[in-house]
């Protein structure tokens, strides 16, 4: 058992695994059981995987989360706080509890088969009529054959179905036990009144319908247990030991004792024990599992590799940055079982109507019941249409229809590189109307190079880029990078000559600005910063012109002005311009022709200004005098945009990758975040890609489509059976069996639709 790692003053949230649910009623009664009890805030139950999520308030006890499921007519296997120890270890492990161990069995083969035996009997008389064969049973050998299966391997409904009684709620299982016990107790009556040999019992109607539930419902479990093979694959990518160097020493130790900043080995094909950053050695990684990336990535000093991958022909020495809870395949393991866990918005009216489906579905088989007995006089046939109408009413597909789908198309965007955050973004993103992309980092490489130095008349070029260098020393930004590393490939400059600088404080989405200390009692100001910025404090508008002219580059280009304002200025005096240059990623393009096929409208927000932005667009397809490129927006303008795009009901995409992205993703129907980029982009968005590839973009977006029109035909389905198997049993078309078998074929068909969707492959290489 794990315990919470929340603060006592926090809420603390709880994953329970609950068996015995089999339809959405049984999904509302748990989360209804639940909400009624004292300290708990929310809970969520997913038919699908079994779970129920519950917030409530810290220090709650398990014991009373425990006693409202059973109360309810349910069992947990076990209870575990969700807490990032748990989502790091996987699954808790523990001693199931009797009442589990019994409904593990009764939805075993091992039940599905003591079933069919006991059944086969009693049906294979009857299908021996058929060809003129009178084989029938002696009656009280029917009923010795019927009893078990009926009170034994039914038990479960009897429980499930008392509960929910009581409990003012209906479910499957009360239906399914309300027209057995009819079927039985009509046979055994017929028995009772006409002896052994009557040939009017109906024992293998009620044989047969529980055979064919357990049968449904074992099929149901193989068919889930495939829908979740994805986040078991990812679970398997664990290793549980690795090789660490210690005092000269290569030691296999389990992952809990591997501690950070140790130095691990990783040996020629295994697999990466952990998030580390290559120290020595060279070789192929192969992250497919994790990226989606189907060649394996070269890997050399500096390099990041992710615990999970599967190593080449090659040692690597690793240095860990990341364990347990905090590893990337850790936090792609809780991702995944989040969306798996939610409910789409979708979801929320099937449980409205489940909560009123049983309830009328009793009192259409009381209206077949006096119907048929008051206007043909024959009370034995009108018995068995209102058994037929309770049996095939069982609403279990509806329960399955939206989280099966969910399930599997998760699943399979996980093992192509794709992190769906909840369910809400993978049915939001079918909707959107408009896709924002940011432009560096996201659509560029996000690696500028400097194109040129121009320095003001009177100034070093050299000097200049110096002082640039020694600016942006320390900052993570991607211009502050190219700087340094051009500074890194000139020569120094005078051995006397010292940059001092103090009050060094970065502006986001201007730029740096420090105080330089050139004498004893002698500073001055220096800016470095974009074209709005120089604009904002002041510096002559000719001055820059001429240094952009004297530049000689085009247009796609970003600028960043060095000025100077020293004691007594009124103005920053401009020092020199430096212009980068960021290529676009090789599938920018393609991305957005894939989406503009889809029918969505494009657009592109830079903080750069016009010129470079909108040249940059226009390689790429995106068209400003559309309206499709925004230029020169400050980080926090960014929200702004994208809540104006939403006006008018308008879905929007924000796709971003970093810390200035944050709010614009948040404020977005969908946010969409390079796993290349920031951790708090990534929290913030909808949906991650574990690739740097805006192909993905298209990609997530089809998949959504392809999992809600899935969703869509599975409750088409499920409607579509009730809606013509309720008047077919209620007109006296179906037999109780009959009625059983289309119950339980609902609920296969529904999950084998769901499961079309691992066949989904991406349609860009």
């Amino acid at each position: 058992m794990n315990n919470s790692t929340a603060s006592a003053a926090l809420p603390s949230t709880w994953t329970l695994p609950i068996t015995g649910m089999t339809c959405a009623s049984c999904v509302k009664r748990v989360e209804r059981a639940l909400q009624k009890t004292p300290g708990v805030l929310s809970a969520e139950v997913n038919l699908a995987t079994e779970l129920a999520t519950v917030c409530a308030d810290a220090g709650i006890e398990r014991e009373r989360l425990v006693g409202a499921i059973t109360r309810a007519g349910y069992a947990v296997s076990d209870v575990t706080p969700a807490s990032a120890d748990a989502a790091a270890a996987g699954p808790a492990s523990g001693e199931p509890l009797p009442a589990f161990k019994l409904n593990a069995w009764l939805q075993s083969g091992w039940a599905v088969l003591a079933a069919v035996l006991l059944s086969a009997p009693l049906l294979l008389p009857m299908l021996a009529m058929l060809a003129g064969r009178h084989w029938m049973l002696n009656g009280w050998l029917q009923l010795a054959l019927c009893a078990p299966v009926q009170f034994g391997l039914g038990a479960r409904f009897y429980r499930s179905g008392w509960a929910s009684a009581k409990d003012g709620s209906g479910s499957m299982d009360l239906l399914v036990a309300l027209g057995t016990s009819a079927a039985f107790g009509l046979s055994v009556y017929k028995l009772w009144q006409e002896g052994p040999h009557s040939g009017a019992l109906y024992f293998e109607s009620a044989a047969a319908v529980v055979t064919m539930v357990l049968l449904g419902k074992w099929l149901e479990a193989r068919a889930k247990r495939q829908t979740t093979a994805a986040l078991r694959a990812l679970h398997a990518l664990r290793p549980d030991r690795a090789w660490v160097s210690r005092n000269g020493q290569l030691l296999s130790l389990p992952i809990a004792q591997v501690q950070m900043h140790d130095t691990v080995v990783v040996k020629p094909g295994e697999r990466v024990a952990v998030d580390g950053r290559v120290l020595s050695g060279n070789s192929d990684v192969d992250e497919s599992m994790i990226t989606g990336e189907s060649l394996p990535v070269p890997k050399g000093p500096g390099d990041a590799v992710v615990g999970g991958a599967m190593n080449g022909d090659g040692l690597l020495s690793l240095s860990v940055r990341a364990l347990g809870a905090e590893s990337t395949l850790a936090r792609i393991v809780r991702l995944v079982e989040s969306a798996q866990a939610g409910k789409a918005p979708i979801q929320r009216l099937v449980d409205q109507v489940s909560a009123v489906f049983v309830p009328v579905v009793i009192v259409v088989a009381l209206v077949t019941l006096l119907g048929w007995g008051w206007s043909r006089g024959d009370w034995t046939q009108a018995w068995l249409n209102a058994v037929a109408v309770l049996v095939i009413a069982c609403p279990c597909a509806l329960g399955l229809a939206t989280p099966a789908a969910i399930m599997a198309g998760t699943g399979v965007a996980a093992r192509h590189g794709i992190l769906i955050k909840d369910a809400q973004a993978l049915e939001l993103a079918r909707q959107l109307d408009v896709v924002v992309f940011d432009k560096t980092g996201t659509l560029t490489l996000g690696h500028p190079e400097l194109l040129a130095q121009v320095a003001a008349a009177g100034e070093s070029p050299q000097a200049m880029l110096h002082l640039c260098a020694a600016l942006q020393a320390g900052s993570s930004h991607p211009l502050a990078h190219a700087v340094i590393q051009a500074q890194a490939q000139t020569a120094a400059p005078d051995a006397g000559e010292r940059i001092l600088l103090t009050a060094s404080r970065a502006l986001p989405g201007r730029g740096t600005t420090a105080t330089q200390t050139l004498a004893v009692a002698q500073t001055r100001q220096l800016y470095l910063g974009s074209t709005r910025w120089m604009q904002e404090l002041g510096v002559e508008a000719g001055a820059m012109t001429t240094l952009e002219a004297q530049a000689g580059v085009g247009a796609a280009h970003t600028a960043a002005w060095l000025a100077a304002q020293a004691a007594g200025d009124v103005h920053p005096r401009l020092l020199g311009l430096l212009l980068f240059s960021d290529q676009p990623r090789p599938h920018s393009a393609a991305a957005i022709a894939a989406l503009q096929a889809q029918g969505l409208r494009c657009l592109m927000l830079s903080g750069d200004k016009r010129d470079s932005a909108e040249s940059v667009a226009r390689q790429l397809g995106l068209h400003p005098e559309r309206g499709e490129v925004q230029a020169e927006v400050l980080p926090e303008d960014k929200a702004a945009h994208i809540t104006a795009l939403k006006q008018g009901h308008t879905r929007v995409a924000m796709v971003g990758d970093g810390i200035n992205d944050a709010p614009a993703l948040a404020a977005a129907d969908v946010g969409i975040a390079m796993a290349s980029g920031t951790d708090v982009a990534m929290q913030t968005a909808g949906i991650t890609l574990m690739r740097s590839d805006p192909l993905l973009v298209p990609e997530a977006i089809a998949l959504s489509r392809r999992t809600v029109a899935k969703i869509r035909q599975n409750l088409f389905w499920a409607f579509a059976y009730n809606l013509v198997g309720i008047p077919l049993a209620a007109l006296g078309h179906l037999n109780p069996m009959l009625a059983g078998s289309a119950m339980a074929l609902s609920s296969v068909s529904v999950l084998l639709n769901a499961l079309t969707l691992q066949r989904w492959r991406p349609t860009q290489p």
